[in-house]
């Protein structure tokens, strides 16, 4: 299936009423469709702004950086991570100041005030990628971002409305109903819209529905007469959706559904929630496994009575070592080692455990205390080391991971030994009797690994009676998550309604919704793409589950 030469291909942006809504499980959920009806289709967020990120290899054989999300999608699609998936990814280091990494290289670190000036170079980037993609792919489902309802930034957007207008993307915006207020949130994001960019949203996705659908049938009849668009669909809420989560890490939540055990004991694992938590699904891993029960929690309290104790990473090391301490989560930390029970840094976590941090470059604090778990020091240097990364653990068990930190082991004990080594033979993060470390993200998605550390935690902590589970994969379960938000995308949407929508675009008829808002497009809009495909059409590419006639 391909488009004929010179034309351009199909595409949707999916928008939603507020964050979390659920567009990226929905554009996910849509790829994973397309992809098993065999359609060449591929995902894209102009920008991002998430600390869970996945590392890409560039056709220049250099890491980079796309928002985990993105990776995610780029396997419903089955297809390996593009850098241009996520061109812009914000990664915030605090409430006021964010790294910009460009098609996957940290370029700056920018506030609210100076990241207006850099949005038009970051908006031709991601302009530029999309249309490479439309000329590469069928089919391209973009992810909006926040809300396109955000007036106030609507006059240098180019995310989501501003998106699809530079592109002609047809629109649907998501809602989550479980927030409440859904049927005021669809028409109130599109009552706020000037009339141009309202031609291009064509209808709403209802998610995390719980109960009769039926009962929301005078709400979406009357949702349709007052805007002149269509419900797709209604999402019903499903609690096997929480692997690569995103936004929605909540204190005090048990990732999953913990199985039983295999053995007759569990294992109890406390992950502190960091205020600037990065790359926290690497915890989802051990979280699959039957018997793990893993809690993300700020009570110092849960510490106590835990088996493992996670740091995850963080993009603000210092800063949330401080947090540690003045909310006595630190004192928890150590009197949980101190009682000889394992405890886990990942990175920025890893970071911690030392004797001292010294830090020029993120915090530029200088020299930090750390909490003395490991004889080491780390130093900050500019340079990011962002790389794929393959070794052993525990003798000759195989685990991959990533790597994305500032931070590297400057000093160490020279009889400390490494929890990994890589291929070559080098040492990679730490280990101190009950104290692991590494700046290793992904490492627990290795099966071997995986069983091969938790069986060693329970040693460590006493239960006796746990045992890991022989044939857990998360690739396997990873893949049971896409499938299933397939399905999803299936059995509660009008996939041929979306189908007409990817290959003709919005219906022309559309109606306007006042008030509206003016327009606020001026010479400060983003610059347009400097070359984007000539429109056509999908008149080669049939629906999926249909053939050409």
């Amino acid at each position: 299936m391909s488009v004929r030469p010179g034309t351009r291909s199909g595409g949707l942006l999916v928008a939603g009423a507020t964050s979390d809504a659920g567009k990226s499980v929905l554009t996910a959920g849509i790829c994973r469709w397309l992809h098993r009806h065999g359609v060449n289709v591929a995902p894209f967020k102009a920008q991002n702004m998430s600390n869970n990120s996945a590392v890409v290899v560039g056709p220049d054989g250099r890491g980079g950086e796309i928002g985990r999300a993105q990776a995610m999608q780029a396997a419903a699609c089955g297809l390996a991570p593009d850098l241009r998936f996520n061109p812009v990814l914000l990664k915030p280091g605090s409430d006021l100041s964010s790294q910009v990494v460009l098609l996957g290289e940290a370029v700056d670190t920018v506030d609210a005030g100076n990241f207006r000036l850099l949005r038009p170079r970051l908006a031709e980037t991601a302009f530029a990628a999309l249309a490479e993609l439309r000329s590469e792919y069928d089919v391209v489902i973009c992810e909006g971002a926040g809300s396109p309802a955000e007036i106030n930034l609507r006059d240098t957007d180019y995310v989501n409305m501003g998106l699809a207008r530079q592109a002609t993307l047809p629109t649907i915006v998501v809602a989550d109903i479980d927030r409440g207020g859904v049927f005021a949130s669809l028409f109130g994001t599109l009552a706020l819209l000037e009339a141009a960019d309202q031609a291009l949203v064509a209808g709403f996705v209802i998610n995390k529905f719980r109960g009769d659908v039926t009962l929301l049938q005078p709400g979406l009849d009357m949702l349709h007469q007052v805007t002149g668009r269509p419900t797709y669909g209604v999402l019903p809420w499903n609690v096997d959706l929480w692997l690569d989560a995103e936004d929605s890490l909540a204190y005090g939540r048990v990732l999953g559904r913990p199985a039983a055990p295999y053995g007759t004991e569990w294992l109890d694992v406390a992950v502190i929630r960091l205020p600037r938590v990065s790359n926290a699904t690497d915890v989802e891993a051990l979280a699959t496994e039957p018997g793990v029960r893993v809690r993300l929690t700020v009570e110092p309290s849960e510490l106590a009575a835990a088996d493992l104790v996670v740091l995850p990473g963080t993009k603000s090391t210092v800063d949330d070592l401080a947090w540690l301490r003045r909310t006595g989560l630190a004192d928890a930390v150590l009197a949980h080692a101190a009682a000889g029970r394992p405890v886990l840094g990942l990175c920025g976590g890893f970071q911690m455990l030392g004797r001292a941090i010294h830090d020029e470059v993120e915090s530029r604090r200088g020299t930090v205390e750390g909490f003395g778990l490991l004889p080491i020091e780390i130093t900050f240097r500019d340079g990011k080391t962002v790389t794929r990364s393959a070794g052993t653990a525990f003798g000759t068990v195989p685990v991959r991971g990533y790597e994305i930190h500032h931070g590297y082991v400057s000093r160490a004990d020279p009889n400390l030994p490494p929890f990994i080594t890589y291929a070559d033979g080098a040492g990679e993060g730490a280990v101190a009797g009950h104290v692991f470390g590494t700046h290793w993200h992904g490492a627990f998605e290795s099966d071997g690994f995986r069983r091969r550390f938790l069986g060693e935690v329970a040693r460590l902590a006493g239960r006796h009676g746990f045992r890991p589970a022989p044939d857990t994969s998360f690739a396997a379960a990873r893949e049971r998550t896409l499938d299933l938000l397939g399905d999803l995308v299936e059995e509660h949407l009008d996939t041929d309604a979306l189908w007409r929508l990817i290959e003709y675009g919005p219906p022309v008829d559309l109606p306007f919704v006042p008030p509206g808002a003016p327009s606020v497009l001026s010479s400060t809009a983003p610059p347009r793409a400097p070359s984007e495909p000539p429109s056509g059409s999908l008149s080669r590419v049939p629906a999926p589950g249909r053939s050409v006639e």
